[in-house]
């Protein structure tokens, strides 16, 4: 599905902020449009001040590498909701699940207002902005210091909450994901609060599209315990769902392309869903 200039705007400013710089020539390939386009989106991009012109590119300008969750949430757009809806699909009725930050994530507390009882635990503000009104699904919130970039809590405590919980799912947001390393972010209260959730639910999601796979934007990382899950979309290689496989990690890839109607359905171990 193409891309509007304002979603590939979104996604080259993304792309600066998490991965550094870039060429023209190397985003005309991967967007599949003219190096005069690339151009002129770098053009207003550096007219709203998000990055600065180089020779053949640009790179982000922000003192801060890492993307609000205001900034992320309309980048791989398609993709995001296409992974939502297969999470979506292996919640059941009566579970306790933990939704963490992130864009992704929230598109699936999009889709599980009608899925009741259900109970949810998360530390993310946008979390629970989905559910204030007009909702039968429980929610409780991991309290604790406040990251305005994630909008979500983090620190002790929110750790201190999690000791009295249990959860049968946790639908876990990442920056990035590798095999061998597990999953990154900016800051390493977030990835201490999220490997401290892995080890309180039944079943582990990570929500990561295909762009973030074999990335490494941050240096705060952690491995969860086998066995979990990735669920992401057909951008990712043969060769990066390999070595997932390989470390223990079942893969769930769903059909980023297209959002058919109703929730896709359930999958086994590095099953395809298109």
């Amino acid at each position: 599905m193409a891309r509007t200039a304002k979603a590939r705007r979104e996604e080259i400013y993304h792309l600066a902020l998490t991965r550094g710089l870039a060429s023209v020539e190397e985003l005309s390939d991967r967007f599949d449009v003219t190096p005069s386009t690339i151009r002129r989106d770098l053009a207003l991009l550096d007219d709203e001040g998000k990055l600065a012109r180089t020779y053949g590119g640009a790179v982000a300008i922000s003192a801060n590498p890492e993307a609000s969750l205001r900034q992320r949430v309309g980048v791989n757009f398609e993709q995001k909701t296409a992974i939502a809806r297969h999470a979506a699909s292996l919640v059941c009725p009566g579970e306790t699940i933990l939704l963490d930050g992130g864009s992704t994530v929230g598109a699936l507390a999009h889709l599980l207002h009608e899925l009741s009882p259900l109970h949810i635990v998360t530390p993310a503000i946008n979390i629970l902005l989905e559910f204030t009104e007009g909702t039968k699904v429980e929610i409780d919130c991991l309290g604790g210091r406040l990251r305005p970039l994630s909008n979500s809590f983090v620190g002790p405590i929110a750790e201190a909450a999690l000791e009295r919980m249990t959860f049968d799912r946790a639908f876990l947001g990442a920056d990035a994901v590798t095999a061998k390393l597990g999953i990154c972010e900016a800051d390493h209260d977030q990835i201490r609060l999220k490997e401290l959730i892995s080890r309180r639910a039944k079943e582990v999601y990570v929500l990561a599209d295909a762009t973030k796979l074999g990335q490494m934007p941050f240096h705060s990382w952690g491995r969860l315990p086998l066995p979990w899950t990735l669920i992401t979309d057909n951008g990712v290689s043969e060769k990066t769902r390999e070595e997932f496989e390989n470390e223990g990690i079942a893969v769930h890839v769903v059909d980023g392309s297209c959002l058919p109607n109703g929730a896709i359905g359930a999958a086994g171990h590095s099953e395809r869903l298109e």
